[in-house]
């Protein structure tokens, strides 16, 4: 074998694995899986254990790395691990001379290899061509998180916020535009906190502005979780260009004002309802994810009740829930728990109705044409997110579809043309 990964967690993850890829075929690693993981809950902590374990006992001549926010956050843990040869931090992953020892057979004093990553200030703009079998590349904007909510780890994972140049974004797209990618997705840690630390402060609406106009070859555009308090003004005027989709992921949290202060969130629910309705004024076909955590210390039923309502005043469509999950160091894990049997329940009900929302949605599609991304054979995406099955299309093209019915997945579809 040559080199494998194996990633957990979110979009930049999966980008940072293709530049983790490259930089170990740079530094001559051969017969190796590197495992990106995700310090997210402990659920996703146990899950990358038990895949380092899978993996030594199905190949046990490889070379097995770990990194990732978990590597980065408990190092040690890993480290303990006899399954592991090398552990490298998140910002260390990213280069080839972190793989050269392990490469060429030098001996490490220590096969924990993890630096402070609260020093770290800048983030590379790593040139990719592509991800292996994705239609839609992910571009990093940003990384790390200067903001201290109560229930998150991942700012220790990935250390203070730092942007990537606008030019450098901008010549990443252009890239990948040439190489025949039809959508492109912004992806950061915190991306709403774009620019803060280059010349001249750019805002992550600056950016979207900037990359529509200096690359009118790309179809489509699309822009992963944001803090929504962040949202600058010209990310709202962006948001009225077609090449935006309108499909926009809110990094919410809760629906209830006690929880949300309590997590250390920035925004308020009427905050968060409010920047909804403005987005929809102005993108009347903007439907909207969220980030939600049930089961939060002290959250009580009528607190639960509250987030309940919100989704349905908000309208949100594509719900990605958690149970509360306490992580080691963080100031949540120190108040008052409520059992994970009550965080599972509600995670249940909320999830339904999710389900709801989401067919709502779909319902409402039915009669319409939509322009489908190609994912995979048989398989693509609207514009509004929303998978759709056709029976035409090659991955990576944007084919016109008229939509004729729905399941619980998603909408079926039949293609009109290939869309220009």
């Amino acid at each position: 074998m040559s080199i494998e990964t194996i990633t957990f967690g979110c979009r930049l993850n999966a980008y940072e694995s293709e530049v983790m890829k490259a930089e170990a075929q740079k530094s001559g690693l051969e017969n190796a899986i590197i495992i990106n993981t995700c310090a997210v809950t402990a659920e996703a902590v146990r899950q990358a254990k038990q895949t380092i374990r899978k993996a030594r006992r199905e190949n046990a001549d490889a070379r097995i790395i770990v990194t990732g926010c978990a590597a980065q956050t408990q190092a040690r843990d890993f480290g303990d691990m006899a399954e592991v040869d090398l552990v490298i931090g998140n910002n260390d992953k990213l280069k080839s001379e972190s793989y050269r020892p392990i490469a060429f057979g030098v001996p490490l004093n220590d096969k924990v290899q993890v630096n402070d990553i609260m020093s770290v200030t800048e983030t590379a703009g790593h040139l990719i061509d592509g991800l292996d079998g994705r239609a839609r590349a992910f571009v990093q904007v940003q990384n790390g998180c200067d903001h201290r909510c109560t229930f998150c780890i991942i700012p220790f994972g990935r250390g203070p916020s730092r942007s990537v140049p606008m030019g450098v974004v901008v010549d990443q797209i252009k890239r990948l535009v040439d190489n025949g990618y039809a959508e492109v997705v912004l992806t950061g840690v915190d991306i709403t906190s774009y620019g803060g630390d280059l010349p001249g402060s750019p805002t992550l609406g600056k950016l979207t502005q900037s990359i529509l106009r200096h690359v009118p070859s790309l179809p489509r555009l699309r822009i992963s979780s944001i803090d929504s308090i962040e949202a600058d003004p010209a990310l709202y005027d962006a948001v009225t260009d077609p090449r935006l989709m309108p499909h926009l992921h809110l990094s919410l949290q809760s629906g209830d004002d006690m929880i949300l202060k309590r997590m250390k969130r920035r925004h308020s629910r009427s905050d968060a309802l409010g920047i909804v309705e403005k987005l929809r004024g102005l993108r009347p076909d903007m439907v909207f994810g969220a980030d939600i955590i049930v089961g939060f210390p002290t959250e009580t039923e009528a607190m639960f009740e509250n987030t309940l309502r919100f989704v349905t005043e908000a309208g949100l469509t594509y719900l990605h829930v958690f149970p509360f999950s306490p992580r080691e160091g963080t100031p949540a894990a120190r108040m008052p728990q409520i059992s994970r049997r009550v965080g599972k329940e509600r995670a249940a009900r909320l999830r339904a109705l999710g389900e709801t929302q989401f067919a709502t949605l779909c319902k409402s599609r039915i009669g319409h044409s939509e322009n489908v991304l190609v994912e995979r054979e048989g398989m693509g995406r609207t514009e509004q997110f929303v998978p759709v099955k056709l029976s035409a299309g090659k991955p990576g093209e944007i084919v016109s579809t008229l939509i004729n019915g729905a399941d619980a997945a998603g909408l079926i579809g039949e293609p009109e043309r290939q869309a220009a």
